[in-house]
């Protein structure tokens, strides 16, 4: 029994920590830009085809020897080249649904969405199959008599280090001094010498390469990766990010830990939990939604008129 409960609550705090990466950048963009990005996590969930075609081509770099970190290395870079894509996609795209109504940036990021998920099922080598992923680190560890597997453990450290640091960049240091002006007031940033565009961009990597561990991560947890995966952990970081309060980083991790235990719960509990588990998740978020409009964490905002 106490086996079981060690496993469960390990599989909520891996998903938590999972769904945090992702629901961490909703929040960011949001906050920084108000605009909320659908198409977020189709960006993250790259992460996982790149790093699949970068092993190839690290072995021939090489000689055709086999690389003990291989597919590490691969999903490092996969993890910067997709914060580049979405500084790219930012640049081309979005940034001219920046002064748009909400609804027609919601529309455009959504028909971008669909437009990387069919870009990947048919440019990638049999992309409408599932793809089997290494996970990033093997083997086990016993905690409490249970045999703990050594890519949770570094899934949760990983996240806990990067939503840290992000933490630490945005309270701590110049740039994130840059990016809190601008998300409060880009008219008085542009006189105090900040160039809001760039700080638009460098968020967007930001949050793209923090999106990217998410998506390899979840690809890891899942051992598979699908061209559609983006669909199910878009709409959970979202209503992570929602749940919480949307630009609010830390009602973005609340709303991670509370869906991640409402999923690990239902699958672990009731007769085929893991059919229903986003039926639960989802009415958990319109219970937050009816009584607490703005989110846990989020903040009601009054507009004179």
């Amino acid at each position: 029994m106490a086996a079981q409960i060690t496993q469960q609550l390990l599989n909520f705090v891996t998903l938590g920590a999972i769904y945090a990466l992702i629901a961490v950048g909703f929040s960011l963009l949001f906050g920084v830009l108000n605009i909320i990005h659908f198409s977020h996590a189709d960006v993250a969930m790259t992460a996982p085809f790149l790093a699949l075609a970068i092993v190839p081509v690290l072995g021939g770099a090489f000689g055709g020897a086999p690389l003990p970190a291989g597919f590490a290395l691969a999903a490092l870079l996969a993890v910067l080249v997709t914060g580049a894509l979405g500084g790219v996609l930012y640049a081309t795209i979005i940034k001219r649904f920046r002064n748009a109504p909400a609804m027609m940036a919601l529309v455009a990021t959504v028909a971008l969405g669909i437009v990387l998920r069919e870009l990947i099922r048919h440019l990638f080598p049999n992309g409408s199959n599932p793809q089997a992923i290494p996970r990033l680190f093997s083997g086990s560890l016993t905690l409490f008599g249970t045999a703990v597997p050594v890519f949770n453990l570094v899934a949760i450290a990983v996240s806990v280090l990067c939503v840290g640091g992000l933490f630490l960049v945005l309270g701590r240091t110049r740039l994130g001094l840059h990016i809190r002006a601008v998300s409060q007031d880009r008219d008085a940033a542009r006189l105090m010498a900040i160039a809001p565009e760039r700080i638009f961009l460098i968020t967007f990597f930001i949050a793209s390469a923090i999106g990217a561990l998410g998506g390899l991560f979840f690809a890891g947890y899942a051992g598979i990766v699908r061209f559609d995966f983006s669909v199910d952990l878009g709409l959970i970081g979202f209503s992570a990010a929602v749940a919480g309060g949307l630009g609010s980083m830390p009602g973005a991790i609340i709303g991670s830990l509370l869906i991640a235990g409402i999923d690990t719960l239902v699958q672990a509990t009731l007769p085929n939990g893991a059919s229903y588990r986003l039926v639960f998740v989802f009415l958990l978020v319109i219970a937050v939604l009816v009584f607490r409009p703005s989110g846990l964490l989020g903040r009601t905002v009054v507009e004179k008129v």
